[in-house]
């Protein structure tokens, strides 16, 4: 139902803007490094030690397994990228200098609460540098899809698995809509083709607000 998660990369990739600093979390935050707007020019940053990388490569001809971002997918290198020791990266991180991180999600509660590393249920979980990006970046936008694969919310009013930062998401974009997360709630902006607002908060637990300018997602 709604967007694949090729399209919810290319809605986010939407908010893209020219000269930011990216930081792309694993799973489909990813992809938006394949869908860049025409005419803009961003810097990809993994915490691993890269700044400068371009699109991911599946193509085995260029793959340099040398060449990977945190989650470990390959990734091509763009003119004048550079690698530098992770604690530099996380200086970057947590002195403010990324303007921008996409983090997969797990929940997102009303108030912007984010937990996106552990479900309980497995007993293990891996955070990476997920709390330091969720803190660290000037803004935050959680890409998932809108439940779990059993139907259950992924918006909810408190967060239930283990939090990996507090009231810090700004923008929420699922398969379904996009939220953003404001002081009165959180106000859904847009929805995807063929998705009313009712359906969506039938699989939401918060109430949400349907904003003034409410509009089907343009890709």
């Amino acid at each position: 139902m709604g967007l694949s998660r090729e399209l919810i990369a290319l809605r986010v990739a939407r908010e893209l803007r020219d000269g930011m600093v990216v930081n792309l979390g694993i799973g489909i935050p990813t992809l938006v490094s394949d869908f860049i707007p025409p005419g803009v020019t961003v810097i990809f940053q993994a915490e691993n030690g890269i700044l400068g990388y371009g699109p991911t490569t599946a193509d085995e001809s260029e793959i340099d397994w040398d060449l990977i971002n945190a989650g470990g997918q390959p990734v091509l290198l763009l003119p004048g990228a550079c690698f530098f020791h992770s604690a530099d990266s996380f200086a970057m991180i947590r002195g403010g200098h990324i303007d921008l991180s996409v983090l997969g999600g797990l929940q997102v509660s009303e108030k912007g609460d984010l937990a996106n590393w552990m479900v309980p249920a497995r007993g293990t979980g891996s955070i990476g540098g997920a709390m330091d990006l969720a803190v660290g970046a000037r803004r935050l936008i959680v890409a998932m899809e809108h439940t779990t694969k059993t139907g259950e919310p992924r918006i909810v009013k408190e967060c239930t698995y283990p939090l990996t930062a507090v009231n810090v998401v700004d923008l929420i974009v699922t398969n379904l809509a996009a939220i953003e997360v404001r002081p009165e709630g959180l106000v859904v902006t847009e929805l995807a083709h063929g998705v009313s607002f009712d359906l969506v908060q039938s699989l939401s637990e918060p109430s949400l607000i349907p904003s003034p300018d409410l509009r089907e997602m343009e890709l």
